[in-house]
């Protein structure tokens, strides 16, 4: 029986269809099992009598409308001629979870090639929208093709400069990124910025300064790991070239390091900033879920890779595969990765020895002196989330990236023991991604985004390093966010290992659409842990402290707009402080249906916390209480209610300088 599911938006009416019960949410498949039904809201909720099924669903005939009910989810799945409306399951609460911060990453090209901020008006706006739902930050890409764009050592800062004191003074810290590698040609990217122009006529006489595959084509995305400490760049190794730029970026912004904006440098260590080799390149062919080539070939590597043969003391070793495939090809086509393959032959085990080692050693040295530059901030190294053939014996994806990742070994435990060395934070991508969806969208790629999450993140918390994470594709769906919500903190994880920060992919005119910002608002004070008192709490509160109310209160519906609603939110207000909730707290507006009122008798109170009803003391122990005042909206025949929230943020002492 067929089953599709289509997006539901309607309004609810009594149905007159029979009652389908279902078993699982899993299975999402009908059953023959009894059920028992009741009205709720203007449509029957059926639930199966058996103790197994613990899924409701409503039924209606195609045709019929539905509105939103609480027990009603955002599916609904066409059975035969029937429709089941899914039930929306609990949603974990993260109330009093540690703080993670989250930062929003800058347009690519918010400085343009001549080094100019581009509409600073509209960034200014876009910007006090996102400190306004408690953002902690945003993340820039500094492009060495901009910065160090015509000569040698001649660096051009002055539209970063711009940003940097925007962000500033709108109180946002800052997630700085070394880019070192072209932007074009990926997912993503709307704009274009090459390498430096005097590095890309060092290329047109010497193009081995880029990665090649086993045909020869170069890669101009980034420069080879092989003349990492090759003197070919007008007289300069590629790391001393690294350098330089990272010295001239500290000096240049030495004030926003001493008073604590830029919170964190992330290193580029490849293609898309990424410690990974450029092996699936879309200028080249490559489609997902293809499991890309080796990137070895320029002169340079593969001197490297003759002079590990010979030391190994088998000099024919001293070449690449030649039964690897190409771009796209599956796994299970090549000699090199299938089940059984030279993958796992005494070459094949030294070949990807040797090509994830030149990785490590990469990152190794580019971090070290990143170490000298940046000394006393947090750096951090991004890698890829390639998830694809995840559930192959080879994940030959990986492989050809750099990670030496077989079923039968870790290959992220030596990347993390070397940022272990340095001290370096692990940022880590596609912590949005579902298995599920996967297989539904793409049941060939044989991927698993949540088994590679597991791995990488385990690999670094073994080691003690802090782990952040960013989206790998847009999101803007509560799935979506509630993913990353459950890896960035682990439920019930013994030692409450949790993610340092995460990043959001993008800042885009999608994402402060209407709908699509009030779910990342929501994400945000997820992410932060937010703690949530209902007005029925501070009601019940409010008698107990002997406080007149003013207006009707409806614990049913909310409390009726009135003349008296800033009077009501003012009294809220004054009970924080009766019952001592507040550490130190600071308020001189109020917002109110677009209107803001002015609060003249603004105070700063120091006392110990005192909690009362639900709330947890041990949730706030030890922590700065910062209270900010929302309301929702919600629209009932011709009056309008309003539903009274009070948001507490639990924030580490760290957090809240």
């Amino acid at each position: 029986m067929a089953v599709s599911s289509v997006p539901i938006f309607n309004s609810l009416k009594p149905p007159s269809a029979s009652l389908i019960a279902c078993s699982t949410v899993h299975s999402r498949s009908p059953s023959s099992l009894g059920y028992n039904s009741f009205w709720v809201k203007g449509g029957f909720v059926c639930s199966s009598v058996s103790e197994s099924s613990r899924v409701r669903a409503i039924v209606r005939d195609k045709g019929e409308r539905t509105e939103d009910h609480p027990l009603v989810g955002d599916l609904v799945d066409n059975v035969g001629n029937k429709q089941v409306l899914w039930p929306r399951l609990p949603e974990r609460d993260f109330a009093g979870t540690p703080y993670v911060p989250v930062y929003v990453m800058l347009p690519l090209g918010v400085v343009d090639m001549n080094c100019e901020l581009v509409e600073k008006e509209g960034l200014v706006d876009q910007l006090r929208i996102l400190k306004s739902v408690n953002v902690d930050g945003v993340m820039v890409d500094c492009w060495w093709g901009i910065v160090e764009a015509h000569m040698p050592q001649v660096y051009n800062w002055s539209g970063y400069k711009r940003l940097f004191h925007i962000v500033r003074d709108l109180g946002l810290k800052l997630q700085v990124v070394m880019s070192f590698h072209e932007c074009g040609g990926n997912v993503g990217d709307d704009v274009h910025i090459p390498l430096p122009r005097w590095v890309r006529e060092i290329g047109q006489s010497n193009p081995d300064i880029y990665f090649a595959d086993r045909e020869g084509r170069k890669n101009s995305e980034c420069l080879t790991w092989g003349i990492d400490k090759e003197r070919v760049l007008k007289g300069r190794t590629a790391v001393e070239v690294y350098f330089d730029y990272m010295r001239s970026f500290r000096v240049e912004f030495d004030e926003f390091f001493v008073d604590g904006v830029i919170s964190e440098i992330e290193l580029g260590l490849g293609p898309c900033g990424e410690l990974r080799y450029p092996s699936y390149p879309a200028k080249h062919g490559w489609r997902y879920p293809g499991i890309g080539e080796f990137q070895c070939y320029d002169k340079y590597l593969m001197k490297s890779l003759s002079k590990a043969a010979e030391i190994r003391g088998h000099s024919f070793w001293a070449r690449g595969p030649d039964n690897a495939g190409s771009y796209n090809s599956a796994p299970h086509e090549t000699g090199f990765f299938r089940d059984g393959g030279d993958y796992d032959s005494y070459y094949g085990r030294f070949f990807l020895n040797w090509y994830s080692q030149v990785l490590v050693d990469h990152g190794d040295r580019v971090l070290a002196l990143a170490n000298l530059a940046f000394e006393g901030t947090c750096i951090a190294a991004k890698l890829s989330g390639i998830h694809w053939w995840y559930k192959t014996a080879s994940h030959a994806a990986e492989l050809t990236a750099g990670f030496h990742n077989p079923a039968n070994r870790d290959g992220y435990a030596p990347i993390a023991v070397m940022l272990k060395k340095h001290g370096v934070a692990l940022n880590f991508t596609c912590v949005e991604l579902r298995t599920l969806d996967q297989h539904e969208d793409f049941p060939e790629a044989l991927a698993d985004p949540e088994g590679l999450v597991w791995q990488v993140l385990n690999a670094a918390w073994d080691v003690s390093i802090l782990v952040a994470s960013e989206n790998a594709l847009p999101c803007y769906d509560r799935e979506g966010y509630n993913k990353i919500l459950e890896n960035a903190k682990p439920r019930n994880d013994p030692d409450g290992r949790h993610l340092s920060a995460f990043t959001y992919l993008r800042l885009s005119p999608v994402l402060m659409e209407r709908h699509n910002f009030a779910e990342f608002e929501r994400f945000v004070k997820r992410m932060h842990g937010a703690i949530y008192l209902h007005f029925s709490h501070l009601f019940l509160l409010l008698k107990r402290a002997d406080l007149p109310m003013y207006g009707r209160c409806d614990l049913a519906q909310g409390t009726l707009i009135s003349r008296f609603e800033l009077a009501l939110l003012l009294h809220v207000y004054k009970l924080l402080t009766f019952y001592q909730l507040i550490e130190t707290h600071e308020l001189s507006h109020l917002h109110l249906q677009g209107k803001q009122y002015q609060i003249s008798n603004c105070f700063q109170m120091k006392s110990r916390l005192h909690l009362t009803g639900r709330m947890d003391k041990s949730l706030l122990r030890g922590r700065k209480i910062h209270v900010t005042f929302v309301h929702d909206f919600m629209q009932i025949t011709t009056d309008i209610y309003i539903y009274i929230y009070i948001y507490i943020y639990a924030y580490d002492h760290d957090s809240f300088k």
